[in-house]
């Protein structure tokens, strides 16, 4: 073996520990310290159960009698079947194949065929949930799970906005969606592609000058393309990008946009959004805003893989927001490999963005080694509010 095929086994494993996400891996720790948007809240009706794959396991989001809802393991711990073919019994579940039953911590509670030996000393795991915004989000850590301050869009919270939501499952690697938050120079190219939209033409494909500072919570990205095209986005450690894009029309004010890339496994992500219209919105804004995701703010592009690789103009003119974004970044995401050979990347002067990223988590990660502690990220004191217009220091960077 060359010095130069070492060199690059040695990258590919120094590589391998920014996309790992299972229990026992450096970044599967890392991760297992945070909370994660797993479900839409309303894909998951009263008395209903179903499966969720997060950070490598699978598991049973259900939703009980009493409207709560409960994460446990995926399978039942005596035959090991899915408990999301079972039953909602109250605020426990009941396994299809034997009536095996666990509450809400993953406690056996009940084992109808074997009334006279007691309940079985093991227990599937149990997870605590909480519901924000539309999105259900879970804590996978084995410690005490810290407050859910870190997740929080005080944007979103005001009272009169408005405020839809988005799920899209993608077949490729998590931390290639991460590093496309960093990414400013790929907007003046990707978001050109297929047609452009409002998003494109407010961005330009002129070239910005890059500059990022790691804060409290994240990272602040700003791409300088003009003195009066300068934008900035806000990036949430270890998994959200906070952007605005322009309105559905000239006349409605800018969206804020808050997208998470969670994990299902090394080959499998779940994107989800917050879309956020500012509470001065106009009542006839406010109705188009509602409209137009009520029809299209579901579109998921990787179920559109094939016709979209094949194609070289957008058929949907009147989809251009999150359609057209969305098809866009997966055609330049997804056209990597499902787990892409960064050893084999050339990089440069603009990707400094993907190189603060690596290097933030490669110290994280360095300190999970060690056996130290990991930074603790905390929310901002105060919420970034992100420059909207040209003329007004620009727009936001792109998810």
């Amino acid at each position: 073996m060359t010095y130069l095929d070492e060199r690059r086994q040695e990258r590919a494993k120094q590589f391998l520990r920014l996309t790992e996400c299972a229990k026992g891996t450096e970044m599967g720790t890392l991760l297992r310290k945070f909370w994660h948007p797993i479900e839409l809240s309303e894909n998951v009706p009263l008395n209903t159960a179903i499966p969720v794959k997060v950070l490598g396991e699978e598991l049973t989001l259900y939703r009980g009698a009493s409207g709560a809802l409960h994460l446990v393991g995926g399978r039942c711990s005596h035959r090991r079947t899915l408990l999301h073919t079972g039953w909602v019994v109250g605020e426990e579940i009941r396994c299809i194949y034997h009536g095996w039953q666990f509450d809400a911590t993953g406690a056996c509670t009940n084992r109808p065929a074997e009334t006279d030996t007691g309940m079985p000393r093991t227990k599937i795991p149990g997870y605590p949930v909480k519901e924000y915004m539309g999105l259900v989000f879970a804590y996978l850590g084995d410690d005490e799970a810290p407050p859910f301050e870190l997740p929080r869009k005080l944007q979103a919270e005001r009272e009169g906005a408005v405020i839809a939501n988005g799920m899209e499952r993608w077949d490729n690697n998590w931390f290639q969606q991460i590093e496309n938050s960093m990414d400013a120079v790929h907007v003046s190219f990707v978001h050109m592609a297929l047609t452009v939209g409002p998003f494109g033409k407010a961005v330009t494909a002129a070239i910005p000058e890059l500059s990022y500072e790691e804060t409290s919570a994240g990272i602040r990205q700003t791409a300088r393309r003009s003195n009066n095209n300068v934008r900035v986005s806000d990036w949430t450690f270890p998994n959200n990008n906070h952007i605005t894009v322009p309105g559905l029309t000239p006349e409605d004010p800018w969206l804020d946009t808050f997208v998470w890339m969670t994990p299902n496994d090394e080959l499998n992500t779940t994107r989800f959004m917050i879309y956020c219209l500012p509470p001065e919105a106009s009542e006839v804004s406010k109705m188009r805003f509602r409209q137009y995701f009520a029809k299209y703010g579901k579109y998921d592009p990787a179920k559109h893989h094939d016709k979209l690789f094949s194609m070289k103009v957008w058929d949907n003119p009147e989809d251009t927001y999150v359609g057209l974004t969305a098809a866009q970044d997966y055609l330049s995401i997804r056209g990597q490999e499902r787990l892409t050979k960064r050893e084999d990347e050339i990089l440069g002067r603009s990707d400094l963005g993907i190189v603060t990223l690596r290097k933030i988590f490669w110290r994280e990660l360095d300190l999970i080694r060690e056996g130290k502690p990991t930074k603790q990220w905390s929310r901002l004191e105060e919420p970034l509010t992100l420059p909207t217009q040209p003329g007004e220091e620009g727009q936001a960077e792109a998810a």
